[in-house]
């Protein structure tokens, strides 16, 4: 009893102290989707054969719809692959507005931001330069570069102001934060911290692989499980790169969902797992 207290404790106390940041980061993606959302969906459907360029710059905004739009241009022929895997790497989902709600984490989110531009660009450039050239139209998908229906939104209404919307969203996250501390929390008190670290990092540079499933999963709970891995020092950097450059949000759920072809719905997701999981290797081999 007195070790789930301890865990409990040590949960509640860290949770607290991250709660103003955590408010204030989801104070802006809430202004930035009111205010701007429809200007960032027109800069991405109006990319064509470059649209790998601004979707690696747009993904990184924090919006919890962006890579569900993305699906739904990509499945309407808007959008070209390239461009939806780009956004998908750069989709960070809730692990942006975690680090920034933690100020020694601040280095990590610059460089986890630069990093995830420059392996989306780079990904999405070659899936629709050189690959588009050997790939068949069955993986491809037959971008068109227009549509005339295209329904781009996910349920997102905006029933509430933007201060009490943020509170809500603020919370919800915190419950996650809260639940995931207090489960590693419990288990490094149980375990031991040294012996579940020395666990994890005998995997060495295959720990990204592992994390990049764990990325693929469609929930926000992936993401504040990664990162509070990392803020915990339970994971090293490249690992957090690859899960949450295989995460994509909600936007992997959606694909699946609108896009009929289920060939490549494969191909993007495994795809996304091999791109997180060799840049996390990759990363753990030069960070």
């Amino acid at each position: 009893m007195e070790l789930i207290l301890d865990a409990l404790l040590d949960a509640l106390i860290d949770g607290v102290k991250m709660l103003p940041f955590l408010y204030l980061a989801y104070l802006l993606i809430e202004w930035l989707e009111r205010h701007h959302g429809e200007r960032i969906e027109n800069a991405l459907a109006g990319g064509g054969q470059w649209g790998f360029l601004p979707g690696a710059l747009l993904g990184c905004v924090p919006q919890c719809g962006f890579s569900a739009v993305a699906s739904n241009l990509y499945a309407s022929r808007v959008i070209t692959p390239g461009t939806l895997l780009a956004v998908f790497i750069a989709t960070s989902d809730e692990a942006i507005p975690l680090l920034a709600a933690e100020p020694s984490q601040w280095s990590s989110l610059v460089l986890l931001i630069v990093c995830k531009v420059i392996f989306a660009i780079a990904g999405g450039a070659l899936l629709d330069m050189p690959l588009r050239r050997v790939l068949p139209r069955s993986l491809y998908g037959g971008y068109a570069g227009s549509a005339d229906d295209v329904d781009c939104h996910e349920e997102h209404e905006e029933h509430s102001g933007i201060f009490l919307a943020a509170l809500r969203h603020t919370l919800e996250i915190f419950a996650f934060i809260l639940v995931f501390s207090f489960l590693i929390g419990l288990v490094f008190e149980s375990v031991g911290e040294d012996v579940l670290v020395s666990a994890l990092g005998s995997m060495g540079i295959f720990q990204p692989m592992l994390t990049a499933l764990v990325g693929l999963i469609p929930n926000c709970a992936a993401s504040v499980l990664l990162a509070q891995l990392y803020v915990q020092g339970a994971i090293g950097f490249g690992s957090l790169f690859a899960g949450l450059t295989a995460g994509a949000g909600v936007g992997l759920a959606v694909l699946w969902r609108v896009n009929p072809s289920w060939k490549q719905n494969v191909f993007i997701t495994g795809l996304l797992w091999a791109v997180g999981a060799a840049a996390g290797m990759l990363l753990q081999l030069v960070l």
